[in-house]
């Protein structure tokens, strides 16, 4: 699966503004923006995947577009995808890259694998 250029390019943009530890990688047939060696947000073709403090799920989960990620069968817990058609706005996108920046401050890196 192809991942949403034009997306990827605001995401980078709007991550760029504030955070220079920025890594892309390829994973889950999308793009996954690593900051500060975690995982962020992800850009898929037709939606975005938004890492966010699970204490705020009742205020994420009611926001247009969204809905829980459910990853091979399981709902994850601070994870959200959110419809390509609710980041119409840099508004909009604004806010999502916002939580999962805030909550990127607080989240564990994921381990380092040995090589």
């Amino acid at each position: 699966m192809a991942f949403n250029e034009k997306l990827a390019d605001r995401v980078r943009e709007m991550i760029a503004l504030t955070h220079t530890d920025i890594e892309e990688k390829k994973m889950f047939g999308g793009l996954c923006f690593m900051v500060n060696d975690k995982m962020c947000v992800g850009v898929e073709s037709n939606r975005m995947m938004v890492r966010f403090d699970p204490a705020r799920s009742a205020e994420v989960f009611e926001r247009e577009g969204c809905k829980p990620m459910n990853f091979t069968g399981k709902t994850m817990n601070g994870f959200a995808f959110v419809d390509i058609d609710a980041l119409d706005t840099n508004k909009k996108l604004a806010y999502w890259i916002g939580i999962a920046l805030e909550y990127n401050k607080l989240a564990k890196a994921s381990r380092k694998k040995k090589k």
